[in-house]
């Protein structure tokens, strides 16, 4: 259960505080015409679901209980930080929209829909493009043979089923699994499944996934809040279609004057073993404590840098409790130390404080 949470927790923290790109949206409301069914049989649908070509349109939107992003102003390193981790935030904020392709593991796209320009993501075998329409600067990455044959990146990490899986992988007596009413999303009959933490020492009330009658792809996920009225974080397709994109939709010819920049990727291993161990003994691996939803990762990362400690979206985003500072969203809640550790879970900032005092 532990190496579960580890996995999944970025399922509950990514929202709140990553993202990672997620991209999110409400669900369609209507009824829908489908074969009854079990929990455990849509569990099934999704086990077996097998649909490695697409195209679609997801929608995001979150109310993390975040403070409105701050403007960031001056120069310099701390500058830098703060407008990184300011775009970062406004990726957790307000209503966002993508454009998503894939065609088996190695073609995919991904267009970020901003109010006035996109942002490209594009794969195409072992070529990945990283465009901002509004620039001229593009990112060429060539990936080594024997990445190029797997599935990351993958146009699938930004969908309710990528979000949906890391749920899923993780269920288990800490959790009721029911289903809801049958529901439309993205004009598709779909399957409500709930899962439900059996504890209330979680932020998190619920999750609700819908799932595709007919070919078992999550089409959305609602991540509820524990006493909050509206949804905490949701991410669906408002459009989906479950067959192959045209092959025209992976070529991409940087635009006439933009400057390309090439960069490699070293090849799996190519690592220094020795360094790789130096670098264990001076961050040892997370620690959990506690199981299930209420678990709590701890770990150690030394120093914050003081480029970010004196960054004015630091002291704004976190606020100072006895040992350290926390940062708290609906979902979850991070705490750092004066020591040089991090906690993390999908629990109140009062059991970080708890756990760290152990």
């Amino acid at each position: 259960m532990k190496r579960r949470w580890v996995r999944w927790l970025p399922a509950a923290v990514i929202p709140a505080a990553i993202a990672a790109g997620a991209l999110i949206a409400p669900m369609a409301a209507g009824a829908a015409d489908l074969p009854s069914k079990t929990p455990s049989d849509v569990l099934k649908l999704v086990a077996a679901s097998d649909v490695r070509a697409f195209s679609g349109t997801i929608e995001q939107s979150s109310d993390l209980g975040l403070p409105s992003m701050p403007s960031v102003s001056g120069g310099g390193a701390a500058s830098s930080s703060s407008s990184d981790a300011s775009d970062a935030l406004e990726l957790l904020t307000g209503s966002h929209t993508a454009k998503v392709y894939a065609d088996g593991p190695t073609k995919a796209r991904v267009q970020v829909l901003d109010q006035l320009a996109e942002r490209d993501v594009v794969r195409n075998g072992s070529d990945v493009w990283l465009y901002t329409s509004t620039g001229t600067k593009v990112t060429h990455v060539t990936l080594p043979s024997r990445t190029a044959e797997k599935t990351t990146p993958d146009a699938s990490t930004t969908t309710p089923a990528q979000l949906a899986q890391r749920f899923l992988a993780a269920v288990d007596d800490s959790t009721a699994v029911t289903l809801g009413d049958n529901t439309k999303v993205a004009g598709r009959d779909a399957y409500d499944l709930v899962l439900t933490p059996r504890t209330s020492a979680t932020l998190v009330g619920s999750v609700s996934i819908a799932v595709d009658g007919a070919t078992g792809v999550p089409l959305s996920v609602q991540v509820d809040a524990r006493g909050q009225s509206t949804p905490a974080f949701e991410v669906a397709f408002s459009t989906f279609d479950p067959s192959a994109p045209s092959a025209d939709v992976f070529a991409f010819t940087p635009p006439a004057g933009a400057t390309v920049t090439e960069q490699a990727l070293p090849a799996p291993g190519s690592h220094a073993r020795a360094s790789d161990k130096g670098k264990a003994a001076d961050h040892p691996e997370p620690v959990v404590s506690g199981s299930g939803w209420s678990s709590i990762v701890t770990a150690s990362v030394g120093a914050v840098p003081a480029s970010v400690t004196s960054s004015p979206l630091f002291a704004q985003l976190t606020t100072a409790v006895p040992g350290g500072r926390a940062f708290s969203t609906s979902l979850v809640s991070v705490l750092l130390t004066d020591d040089g550790r991090v906690l993390a879970g999908a629990v109140p900032v009062s059991a970080l404080e708890a756990a760290a005092a152990k």
